[in-house]
């Protein structure tokens, strides 16, 4: 780790570390193209597909490295978190993997394939309203009374330096990318890939891809500075929480550009994803698509690597279904 000012930020090595520590507990995921989605776009598309891991998301990478980074006197009083539900999937995950407790603060509107999710590999729920400072709230009542480990969804060094394995990888899978593109809630991702491509490949442009709905990240790169969103809307669930200091490092020292795009838009980005692809997407993971189908442009001749971030939906209420 390095300080710059009051920051414990993760280092390249810090990477490197996390994914040695994590291989034994996630997937090397597969990457796909489509012939359909290159004429489509212009561009020669390769998806990462991180919703192939075991609980459905990339986000194991950085929980595994959180949990199995624990001395064991630190683990024996659990993890806690709070999530919209792929990192309380994930974090629950890795903790049963090392037999130890999590318990997790989700809000009530979370999807129940998430919370189902969660429960299957031994999280203990909390709910709580679909807001950022009521998942605090809550969530500090809840650590006070377990005493676990908190483990940030993503304004956490551990997590940061995790979800850089996705890139480390994607790279070694695919010659030549130009671009990276990957969805923005909390930053984790894109503050990994950013941690990672800044020194193994610094040539390749960084895009991160939002909800109109919640474009707080949008809005706060514009403006130099944090703007956070308390309760935003949007069918993007897992994409609902403003970035911290941590992750606002990153996104403002490295990304080239966040693009948005409608609901409606990555409503059709999904069902075409769904379609060509073949494969189980949830809404937040077609935002990138989404962004390139909307600025074909930026995109067009180049090789572009679109990280699919998870795959948890409730297939009873997929968006298009909703009336």
């Amino acid at each position: 780790m390095k300080d710059i000012g009051d920051l414990d930020l993760p280092t390249y090595q810090d990477m490197l570390d996390a994914h040695e520590r994590i291989k034994p507990h996630i997937n090397r995921t597969e990457v796909l193209t489509s012939d359909y989605l290159n004429d489509l776009t212009g561009a020669q598309l390769f998806f990462k597909c991180e919703n192939f891991q075991e609980p459905g998301a990339f986000k194991v990478r950085g929980a595994a490295n959180a949990v199995f980074g624990l001395s064991d006197e630190q683990a024996a009083k659990g993890v806690a978190t709070h999530s919209s539900g792929n990192h309380a999937s994930c974090l629950s995950y890795a903790a049963m993997r090392r037999g130890i407790p999590c318990n997790v603060v989700m809000p009530r509107t979370a999807p129940q394939a998430k919370k189902d999710t969660v429960r299957r590999y031994g999280g203990v729920i909390t709910e709580c309203e679909p807001s950022t400072t009521s998942r605090e709230e809550t969530f500090a009542k809840v650590q006070a009374e377990t005493g676990g480990d908190f483990v940030h969804p993503y304004n956490d060094p551990r997590v940061i330096a995790g979800q850089g394995t996705c890139s480390k990888e994607f790279m070694e899978q695919v010659d030549g990318l130009e671009m990276m593109v990957a969805p923005i809630g909390g930053g984790g991702m894109i503050s990994g890939t950013c941690l990672t491509l800044s020194t193994l490949a610094p040539e390749v442009q960084i895009i991160a891809s939002e909800p109109e709905q919640a474009d707080d990240a949008y809005r706060s790169f514009k403006a130099g500075y944090i703007i956070a969103d308390d309760a935003p809307k949007t069918i993007a669930d897992g994409l609902l929480v403003p970035l911290k200091e941590r992750t606002w490092h990153f996104v403002s020292n490295y990304v080239s550009d966040i693009l948005t795009a409608s609901d409606a838009e990555i409503i059709e980005a999904m069902k075409i994803t769904w379609k060509h692809l073949r494969i189980v997407m949830e809404p937040s993971c077609a935002v990138p698509l989404a962004t390139i189908l909307k600025n074909k442009e930026r995109f067009a001749g180049k090789r572009v690597g679109i990280i699919v971030t998870g795959g948890n939906v409730d297939l009873d209420k997929l968006p298009w279904m909703q009336k």
